[in-house]
């Protein structure tokens, strides 16, 4: 591109803020400016039950596998074991998980729902729904699914 070209080009980015120019065939752009958005949904959506995705995720996994190993934990959110520590230690803290040493190996620790926690996890549920909902509204079944099956190829 000649430098008029590429001056004019600038011009027209700078006449029309909606446009970004370049940017608008990079992959990765649009990949942050969609996190982005479902972040910020999911931060209103959550605001009032002051939990985390991955606070949520936790709370959602041990309900679905009590008495699951902290480390396991971890490894199925593909979460370090500092992260990991520091989520169930505030989780405990706020009394919505109890750790118990676990029976068949005692350098494990067990994790189990409270009855808070139980709570907690009903009304993130519901949360949920409403965020999902949100976020399906802009998509047809079988664009979910293939959405679904495409992040996948990033993040597995």
């Amino acid at each position: 591109m000649d430098e008029d070209n590429s001056l004019a080009s600038g011009a027209l980015i700078e006449d029309n803020p909606g446009e970004i120019g370049e940017l608008d065939g990079v992959l990765g752009f649009h990949i942050r400016l969609a996190h982005g958005a479902v972040y910020r949904h999911f931060s209103e959506t959550f605001a009032g039950l002051g939990l985390t995705q991955k606070q949520v995720s936790v709370l959602w996994l041990v309900a679905d596998l009590p008495g699951i190993a902290q480390i396991e934990l971890g490894s199925r959110l593909q979460m370090d074991r500092a992260t990991t520590m520091t989520i169930v230690n505030r989780l405990q803290e706020r009394g919505y998980l109890r750790r118990e040493r676990s029976e068949s190996d005692g350098r494990k620790q067990s994790l189990y729902l409270t009855e808070a926690g139980e709570g907690a996890l009903v009304e993130a549920k519901g949360c949920i729904s409403q965020h999902e909902a949100w976020l399906k509204s802009r998509f047809s079944e079988e664009e979910i699914e293939k959405l679904v099956e495409m992040l996948a190829r990033i993040h597995e």
